[in-house]
């Protein structure tokens, strides 16, 4: 009995001890770095002590690590503690506990760096107008830069880095659950178009908007209202519009340049500003981390709803759209593929894909007593409202619309800002495409053997926009675990600026990040929380009252949304702007080359005639009149009839 009770005295006393001084007997003593340490980013550095279970019998504890040389006490949950470091310079990590000494040597990677693989991405993509060696150039690029730093030498780093552009960043993209719901919905809408122009159903709707599509400016017109129309998703306007116009535009004589350019600039800044949107949710909660930091006593809604009357980009391209419309003509290189595509017809302008199916030999299968419009109709019905079926399903709250006082189109913003559209695109598209595939088959158009050829090849169509969107992805994982935003961020603020200039710099500073990261939610992430408490505090230091700081408040947070659509719309590597591309059958390069020049102007006529003169306290009723005012007369000095 002494002995046992002589023994419990000694562990007791052993574990008193090593809680007083901080010090426990390790079994093992390891540190995990980050696999990529850039230079004034801070990074996680995870330290593990195994420690002998029985003499430590609580899950956290406090233990006193040597530092590079100086003592830190640090909290270890199960064993396992994380120390934010940075580091801005190569340098010689040490940790020691207990007699066991960590050295690591720390190479981080400059920061200025990470602009490099979007940068050469994008220079060789305009450049040499081919954006798949475009893209694996910028991949390439990152991948040798980041192993170089690892430590590896130069030739050596290029090799491994060869393979890690497939066995990390591709697989990595692939991974991600978005990225694969926009695989397979373009998959889906591409097999759908594609069953649906060879049973004839296309071919009934381009009879039936013949009718109100007899020129080319009447069939741009119709190309953009169903653009505003099909306003809650990008992705599915994007492809639901290019794909169902193309043979109505391409009958017209209307380049698919022109086509690519009406539907991606509809699809982003209608998105972006409508109500009821799937950018709604995201928007809503990125507003939120940036006002929680401030305080202020404005729910998101609010602070978006007050953000419209700043939101010159998009509106004005909309605008502006309808204007070259009305009048007919073009400028740019755009101006030369539509005179082009005028005098010798589509098929002769440069950058112009052949559909690449077996629909337009297959059509003359179908009699011209089954070419009827509704079976490419009905099922473009079921994905568009199908889509907001599933809007409401996912993000349906029962508490919300039990709230007597809210209103309704509070409740069904909140609902859609809540959903998942990942599933809501899913689900639709697959919808529709059975639906397709029931009208083709019980009408014995085609037999169902034929069909399910048919949907195979549409999915084998998109093969190439889908090689394209995931090396985007990959990129855009690149230039985030490289902290590319961080950098361009850092380089626009690093110089105080006035208050009334914030906006302005905060628009330019959203496009710069947008077209080097090719994602609009992806800025609004990084850039909300940034640039949101910054704008405020810059505001009341200098001096602004409360309602002159919540004025360039609310046009910073529609800057950050109004720049993300503009260097959306001018990037190569951006998904939306691909699969506009895609939709259209265009020259992905072609679009960007041909749409630039119109998304410059209408840039910066939003920035000197709306963002600067709001900021100055300019009212919108005055500031949208004179922006829409000017963008005529660029367009009526500029614009050259395109036929």
């Amino acid at each position: 009995m002494k002995i046992i009770l002589s023994a419990f005295f000694t562990l007791g006393l052993i574990f008193l001890t090593s809680q007083s001084s901080g010090q426990i007997p390790p079994e093992k003593f390891t540190l995990e770095f980050p696999e990529i340490i850039v230079q004034h980013i801070p990074c996680d550095i995870i330290l593990e002590i195994e420690i002998i279970e029985d003499i430590v019998p609580c899950d956290t504890i406090y233990i006193e690590v040597l530092i590079n040389g100086e003592p830190h006490i640090l909290p270890f949950i199960d064993g396992k503690s994380t120390l934010s470091k940075t580091f801005d310079k190569s340098s010689i990590f040490s940790a020691e506990y207990h007699g066991q000494l960590i050295e690591k040597k720390i190479t981080p990677i400059p920061l200025w760096m990470s602009i490099l693989p979007p940068l050469i991405a994008i220079l060789m993509a305009l450049l040499f107008r081919e954006v798949y060696s475009a893209l694996f150039l910028g991949l390439l690029v990152g991948t040798t830069i980041i192993c170089y730093y690892k430590g590896f030498a130069f030739f050596v780093a290029i090799f491994k880095g060869l393979f890690m552009i497939i066995d990390h960043y591709i697989i990595y993209s692939l991974m991600d659950e978005g990225h694969m719901s926009i695989i397979v919905f373009s998959m889906m809408i591409g097999a759908m178009v594609h069953l649906i122009s060879r049973n004839g159903g296309m071919r009934g709707v381009v009879n039936i908007l013949s009718r109100y599509a007899r020129s080319p400016r009447s069939g741009q017109f119709i190309t953009w209202l169903m653009g505003v129309l099909i306003f809650f998703d990008d992705y599915a306007n994007t492809l639901v519009v290019g794909n169902t116009m193309r043979p109505v535009t391409d009958r017209l004589k209307i380049s698919r340049q022109k086509l690519a350019y009406i539907v991606d600039s509809t699809a982003a800044p209608v998105a972006s500003i409508a109500f009821v949107t799937t950018w709604i949710g995201a928007e809503l909660s990125y507003i939120q981390d940036g006002i929680l930091t401030i305080g202020i006593d404005e729910s998101p809604y609010t602070i978006f709803l007050n953000s419209l009357s700043y939101s010159f980009y998009p509106i004005f391209t909309l605008s502006f759209l309808v204007i070259l419309l009305w009048r007919k003509v073009d400028f740019g290189p755009m101006l030369q593929r539509e005179r082009l595509a005028r005098r010798d017809g589509v098929e002769a302008v440069p950058g112009t894909l052949a559909v690449s199916t077996k629909a337009l030999d297959d059509e003359d299968l179908v009699k011209e007593n089954k070419i009827r419009w509704f079976n490419a109709v009905i099922p473009v019905i079921v994905i568009v409202f199908g889509t907001f079926a599933g809007l409401l399903y996912t993000g349906w709250d029962q508490g919300t619309w039990g709230d007597a006082s809210l209103r309704f189109a509070t409740k069904l913003s909140a609902t859609i800002g809540n959903s998942n559209a990942y599933k809501a695109l899913l689900w639709a598209s697959l919808s529709g495409t059975l639906v397709a595939l029931l009208l083709t088959v019980s009408q014995r158009i085609l037999s169902l053997k034929q069909s399910i050829e048919s949907l195979v090849s549409g999915f084998k169509t998109m093969l190439t926009a889908v090689l394209i969107l995931v090396m985007a992805w990959a990129i855009a994982l690149i230039t985030k675990e490289m902290h590319t935003a961080d950098f361009i961020s850092r380089s626009m603020l690093e110089w105080s600026v006035s208050p009334y200039l914030v906006p302005a710099i905060t628009f330019i500073l959203a496009a710069l990040v947008s077209f080097s990261t090719g994602s609009s939610w992806g800025t609004m992430a990084i850039l909300y929380p940034l640039i949101l408490p910054a704008s405020w505090l810059i505001a009341r230091e200098s001096g602004f009252d409360h309602d002159q700081t919540l004025a360039i408040f609310h046009n910073v947070v529609s800057a950050v949304l109004a720049g993300s659509v503009l260097g959306d719309h001018c990037s190569p590597i951006s998904d939306t702007t691909i699969l506009s591309s895609l939709a259209s059958s265009c020259d992905h390069i072609e679009h960007v080359r041909t749409q630039l020049p119109y998304a410059l102007v209408v840039g910066a006529v939003s920035i000197i005639i709306g963002t600067i003169p709001a900021a100055f306290g300019a009212p919108f009723w005055i500031t949208f009149p004179v922006g829409v005012g000017a963008l005529f007369l660029i367009i009526r000095l500029l614009g050259k009839k395109s036929q």
